[in-house]
């Protein structure tokens, strides 16, 4: 229990560090935009990808698990929608970053303090956790929301598309489906998971790699952390959104 309050405690004075004396705005700038590059960008490959046979497994599933005539095809068409809206657009896509994002932040991290990069540069008078985990934080929080968007887009359109191909459903029975009682807070609610996933994150991978000591043995042991720590936050955090926003 007390290595946990530990944790806790060096979490937060790392977080304290990382907002406070940040370095000169035009050089966070130039970093904000690598790492929107680097977290966001070189990710959207993998998110249509997993987002389009996603959308068009649930159609599937969902067309299969319809035998009764007396549930409406358009419930295909609704389903899909609802889970990729509420969960998989943001709580399955951030599980999956956390494994690319998350051990690449932290492998990267720990690899300049194993190295002594990072006390160098405290010793010249730079704030190295403002200066290497801020602009993190920020590109991620920045691109998430667009990247959530992304695989609700290529999951419904998916599924539109198998489902319309292969003859399980209408094309209006899908649109009607889509439509059908949908409230635009949904989006939002999904948004906001988003943002508090791409900080969780981050800042869980960076503190990680930001305290690693010893080789390279432990940066990868700091990597395979902060994936399962991040993994669980997110897990809670989920929780947690869904009982204040929805219920």
């Amino acid at each position: 229990m007390s290595s946990i309050y530990r944790h806790i405690g060096r979490y937060y004075i790392l977080m304290v560090n990382v907002f406070t004396r940040p370095e000169k705005g035009k050089v966070y700038r130039k970093l904000i935009v690598e790492e929107i590059d680097k977290i966001g960008i070189q990710s959207l490959g993998i998110v249509a990808l997993l987002s389009l046979f996603m959308g068009a497994v649930v159609t599937l599933q969902t067309a299969a698990n319809i035998d009764s005539g007396w549930i409406p095809k358009w419930t295909i068409g609704y389903t899909t929608r609802q889970t990729m809206i509420l969960e998989f657009s943001s709580t399955i896509v951030s599980l999956i970053l956390s494994g690319k994002v998350g051990s690449n932040i932290a492998s990267e991290i720990g690899t300049m303090r194993i190295t002594e990069q990072i006390d160098a540069m405290d010793i010249m008078g730079v704030n190295s956790a403002s200066y290497l985990i801020l602009p993190k934080i920020v590109a991620a929080m920045f691109i998430f929301p667009f990247m959530v968007i992304l695989a609700m887009a290529c999951g419904i359109s998916a599924g539109a598309a198998i489902g319309v191909s292969t003859g399980v459903i209408s094309l209006t029975d899908y649109q009607y489906g889509l439509t059908y009682y949908f409230e635009p807070f949904q989006v939002s609610y999904t948004l906001i998971k988003s943002v508090v996933f791409a900080f969780i994150i981050t800042s869980v991978s960076s503190y990680h790699g930001y305290y690693t000591k010893g080789g390279a043995l432990e940066v990868g042991q700091s990597s395979t952390r902060a994936v399962v720590y991040s993994i669980v936050l997110i897990m809670i955090s989920n929780y947690v959104i869904t009982q204040l926003l929805l219920l």
